[in-house]
């Protein structure tokens, strides 16, 4: 699954710049004074939502095929590596405990891979996904 993400940039005609929104998390909507700015506080928001449905266990939709006049807004490589994480773990319909079975490690250490406040190392996140037969890969592309 890809973190990556279509928002929408409407000129805000009363105070001026442009509010963003994300048609696959209606919960995430922001603004910026330049679309510049709006699309850095469009990543900054998309990470909170994500980490927000993580921390109350909701779905995280898969993103929906960008369409004209979107932008394609992404999260920190963190972030979609938890949320992943996450996704394969409700896929595979297992709990933390199980988790951290899996993985030889304390429970409280299976939490924090899947806190989206907590500082994970990449290798764990890695380890962890590769535990349930996901496989991480990195896209770098240039930017838009």
């Amino acid at each position: 699954m890809r973190f990556v993400y279509p928002a929408n940039l409407t000129p805000d005609e009363t105070d001026g710049g442009f509010v963003v929104t994300f048609r696959d998390l209606p919960e995430a909507i922001t603004q910026g004074d330049t679309r510049e700015v709006a699309l850095l506080e469009a990543a900054d928001c998309l990470e909170e939502a994500i980490a927000a449905r993580i921390d109350e266990e909701m779905e995280i939709p898969p993103p929906s095929a960008l369409l004209n006049g979107e932008c394609a807004v992404s999260v920190p490589v963190q972030t979609a590596m938890k949320a992943a994480l996450y996704v394969a773990i409700q896929a595979a319909g297992i709990s933390q405990s199980e988790l951290a079975r899996r993985l030889a490690v304390d429970e409280k250490e299976a939490r924090r891979l899947l806190d989206p406040r907590h500082a994970s190392k990449t290798a764990s996140l890695e380890h962890a996904l590769v535990a349930l037969g996901r496989n991480c890969v990195v896209d770098v592309r240039e930017a838009a």
